[in-house]
């Protein structure tokens, strides 16, 4: 929902008058927007219209060139509450001799900047099952991350993103290197987050049957080459359980 006086819920991504530039080439132009709580925003574009640059600015990967974001109403470069972020990039540049098991991956979703060393506790490990058999690799939590195929690798950063049931998490083409049935289980398991969990998303995705089967065919604002389909769920009917597990097994 653009604008200030989308209604009844807070926001929890404010873009206010955000440019960005690259080597003097303008990729993103004056874009203002607000995602507000609890809605699914599909963002679409070609190649080259700054998709995967907004979310990265969303998460501090990036500066704006111009303007500002805001993450729950704090300026992304003084956000500190980053564990209720999740955030799965385009692609995970993976140096396939690279140690860690799925187990540790999965886990290290768990490590913030205050938390880098802390010890892990009983219910961490409970959470990083939650999340593994939310994506069907429970049986894989041994094996090495590098040992695995593109997609068993997409789903365990899936997990990862997932293991603190984070109230925004952003989504950068999350199904590539998946395949067909699993992609379609994958939108059921949001579609029924947003529907009954306290989370806030935005996805950017090819698929556009999938995302207007669900946001609908026109987007609501565009800027430049970029296009943003909405869906807000007001009032929820939450669900009684808080784990990943108790809708969908994929």
């Amino acid at each position: 929902m653009n604008g200030k006086n989308a209604g009844c819920h807070q926001s929890v991504v404010s873009i206010d008058g955000v440019f960005f530039f690259y080597e003097q080439k303008k990729v993103i132009d004056d874009l203002c927007f607000d995602i507000l709580e609890r809605d699914f925003v599909g963002l679409v574009g070609s190649n080259g219209a700054g998709k995967t640059t907004l979310l990265r600015m969303m998460v501090g990967l990036l500066k704006p060139s111009q303007g500002q974001i805001k993450l729950f109403g704090e300026p992304v470069g003084g956000f500190r509450d980053w564990d209720l972020v999740g955030y799965v990039p385009q692609k995970n540049s993976l140096n396939p001799l690279f140690p860690a098991t799925v187990k540790e991956v999965v886990l290290s979703g768990l490590y913030g900047k205050k938390k880098m060393f802390r010890r892990l506790t009983k219910a961490d490990y409970q959470k990083c099952e939650d999340a593994m058999r939310s994506m069907s690799i429970e049986d894989l939590a041994d094996r090495r991350i590098g040992q695995l195929s593109g997609g068993q690798q997409q789903r365990v950063f899936l997990a990862r993103a997932l293991i603190n049931n984070p109230r925004l998490l952003i989504l950068d083409e999350p199904t590539v290197g998946i395949d067909a049935r699993t992609q379609a289980d994958f939108f059921q398991l949001i579609r029924h987050m947003h529907q009954h969990h306290h989370i806030t998303f935005v996805m950017v995705t090819h698929d556009l049957d999938m995302l207007q089967s669900y946001l609908g065919n026109e987007p609501v604002q565009a800027c430049g080459g970029l296009k943003f389909f909405v869906k807000h769920t007001h009032e929820p009917e939450d669900c009684l359980e808080t784990n990943l597990t108790h809708s969908l097994q994929l």
